[in-house]
């Protein structure tokens, strides 16, 4: 599930883009002013949604402040200022979307899903896609050595079996995006060895047990994909 930071001081305005994102399938968050915001922990944030003008100062503050400590989160700009230079001046700060008051939430959510989407392909850098470097995946804390079959994790080595390592690379290669059960069994286990759908849950239970528990997600009535925020 992807997780959104709402960052918007107008408490109607603000309710209804909540339960607009909520029923959309978001796991959202709500900051009222920049001192909130500041608090919340954005490594596991996938997308902002930030307002312009707060009672704390301006949004566009923030966003430079999260630039500038290297911070690539995707951000959306609401703001009532129509005027070019207001929305030249948002995209160079580093804002990756710009929309101005009043609008209709399908635009909203139709936006926050292309940044999601680009998000997932490499469109930013925030250390979620793995980097392969003669033979050896990179996230993060993990490394996988694909000629040793070797994995470790922040620096230890971890014993996986042969199944748990290729699942795991599977997951890697393919980080944020939620594979579904009968995919899984197919590229890992072949058809000629076809288990049962349990046989991934399985699997799932024991590489969280060895493995940062909220390393791989369950997508519900889908099957899994792998956070590789939490990686980090």
């Amino acid at each position: 599930m992807d997780k959104l930071l709402l960052v918007e001081d107008d408490v109607s305005l603000g309710k209804g883009i909540m339960d607009f994102l909520k029923m959309e399938g978001f796991d959202a968050i709500w900051a009222q002013t920049l001192e909130d915001a500041r608090k919340v922990d954005l490594k596991d944030v996938d997308l902002i949604i930030q307002d312009w003008m707060l009672p704390d100062g301006q949004g566009i503050d923030f966003l430079k402040e999260l630039r500038s400590n290297g911070n690539t989160t995707p951000m959306i700009i609401l703001t009532a200022k129509t005027d070019l230079i207001d929305k030249v001046v948002g995209l160079e700060s580093g804002a990756n979307d710009y929309m101005t008051k009043p609008f209709e939430t399908r635009e909203l959510l139709a936006r926050i899903r292309v940044q999601l989407r680009i998000g997932e392909q490499g469109g930013n850098n925030n250390g979620n896609n793995a980097v392969d470097t003669k033979g050896i995946l990179t996230l993060g804390k993990l490394k996988i050595d694909n000629d040793t079959r070797e994995v470790t994790w922040d620096g230890g080595l971890v014993e996986l079996t042969k199944m748990e390592f290729d699942f795991l690379k599977l997951l890697v290669e393919n980080p944020n995006r939620a594979l579904s059960r009968d995919e899984i069994l197919n590229k890992v286990w072949g058809y000629e060895c076809y288990p049962s759908t349990r046989t991934v849950d399985t699997h799932v239970l024991q590489l969280r047990q060895k493995f940062n528990e909220n390393l791989i997600e369950t997508v519900r009535g889908i099957g899994y994909k792998l956070r590789p925020q939490h990686a980090q």
